[in-house]
């Protein structure tokens, strides 16, 4: 079936094919939604005028294009199509796409293999284009809804272009569904709220926007029209493009963690409802804000922790959808809260000291002696005991000697790490006053 369709004249063909592919654009102009490849400036609109066409990898969400226009590419350049799934195809059959393409260029025709869903072949198989693509036996143009930083080998990726094939926009929804409507010789049942919310569910998919509009079609009664709440109630509401363990998992975590690090309780609520509607794992979300709480709040709110934490222990208590709520709480309290890394950063720099710096020995003095040797060694010698100091402050130096002193934390004048700051300088005056003492 094509994922994306434009204003081509709908096709005749029998009754029974899917909307979708009946409205299949007949050229790269008719294809809606990527006029920045398809346009009269679009990139690939540049490649046909020149002659040349590379490899190239083709990445965006579903329905937006990618097999309709490498199918329309291959048209417009008079190359021979060929088609290949990663999911359901294996070395033998990459090896016949290989061998045919090998026999066609002996004839004089190059071929363009489209190969959907690549990111799914191994490292192996994907070095196996490398030797066809650099020969010219084909032109690959490989489609993956996932990053292809992270999914594809770099050699493939250094032979190929990478081209961006954004989600649909509504307007581009709209005029798909004008043309469905054209096709049909029929207005869909939908009043103009509805209408705008089904482009809403489309999420950006024109497979989907035409799937959805068939099942309206065929729910409708005679003379009937569907409100919002009619719509949902026939479509039962497609799902959200999301995958828990790709890119859409991560784009709308990210989002979360930066919503609540900016301190804006409405968008951390709307990407915490975005991905419970999506499905996502509850125990990940509270992962994911105890992560929050100690990394971009810290000692600014020590109950942001507290908070995080009971959150958690609510949802396992309550389940859902009750303990959502312990999660939305949690989520408007982290973003509400005073922020700060200062924890974070002297942590870090605490772990780069301690790996470049290697074992050293503690002063003498803070180390315990429990048999003679160590005191023979004056283990302990020295050491005061805070308590019986004045003000519970003895001022001495617990560095490694040969290290001397460092400063990793330096809390931030704001939240509760304000009066942390106020008696870190204290304790500062205090010890500096004490070694200037002891110096005389």
């Amino acid at each position: 079936m094509a994922d994306l369709f434009g204003a081509g004249e709908p096709d005749k063909a029998p009754p029974g094919r899917p909307l979708a592919d009946r409205l299949r654009p007949a050229s790269l102009a008719e294809v809606f939604g990527q006029e920045h490849l398809t346009g009269e400036d679009g990139a690939l609109t540049r490649m046909i005028r020149s002659g040349s066409l590379g490899s190239m990898i083709f990445w965006g969400p579903p329905g937006t294009g990618k097999t309709t226009v490498a199918r329309l590419l291959a048209g417009e350049t008079g190359l021979a199509f060929e088609q290949i799934s990663a999911i359901f195809s294996g070395v033998a059959d990459l090896k016949k796409v290989f061998e045919t393409a090998r026999l066609r260029r002996s004839n004089g025709r190059q071929t363009l293999l489209f190969v959907d869903e690549i990111h799914r072949f191994n490292r192996a198989q994907q070095d196996s284009f490398l030797p066809v693509m650099e020969d010219g036996t084909v032109i690959l143009v490989g489609a993956t809804t996932e990053n292809p930083s992270f999914e594809l080998n770099a050699a493939l990726l250094s032979r190929a272009r990478v081209l961006i094939f954004k989600s649909l926009d509504e307007d581009s929804i709209a005029k798909l569904l004008l043309r469905a409507e054209e096709a049909e010789g029929r207005k869909l049942p939908l009043d103009a709220e509805a209408r705008a919310m089904l482009m809403r569910m489309a999420d950006g998919d024109g497979r989907a926007s035409l799937t959805l509009a068939e099942e309206i079609w065929r729910a409708a009664k005679p003379d009937e029209i569907f409100d919002p709440e009619g719509l949902q109630r026939v479509v039962q509401r497609r799902a959200p493009i999301y995958d828990k363990g790709q890119d859409g998992h991560y784009n709308l975590i990210s989002a979360l963690h930066k919503s609540v690090r900016g301190s804006d309780p409405d968008a951390a609520l709307y990407y915490l409802s975005r991905m419970f509607d999506a499905g996502e794992d509850p125990l990940y979300i509270g992962r994911r804000l105890v992560r929050m709480a100690v990394e971009d709040i810290g000692l600014a709110d020590p109950q942001a922790l507290t908070i995080a934490n009971a959150a958690k222990d609510a949802y396992d208590y309550l389940g859902s959808p009750e303990g959502e709520l312990a999660f939305a709480q949690a989520t408007v309290y982290l973003a509400t809260a005073p922020k700060s890394n200062a924890v974070y950063t002297a942590f870090k720099e605490a772990m780069r000291a301690a790996k470049e710096n290697g074992s050293l020995l503690p002063p003498r003095h803070i180390l315990n002696a429990p048999t003679k040797l160590m005191k023979d060694e004056d283990y302990g010698k020295g050491y005061e005991y805070d308590h019986d100091t004045p003000e519970a402050f003895s001022g001495q130096d617990y560095f490694p000697e040969k290290m001397g002193r460092q400063i990793f934390y330096e809390p931030p004048d704001r939240g509760f790490e304000r009066e942390i700051r106020k008696r870190l300088d204290y304790w500062s005056k205090l010890r500096s006053e004490r070694q200037a003492r002891g110096k005389k």
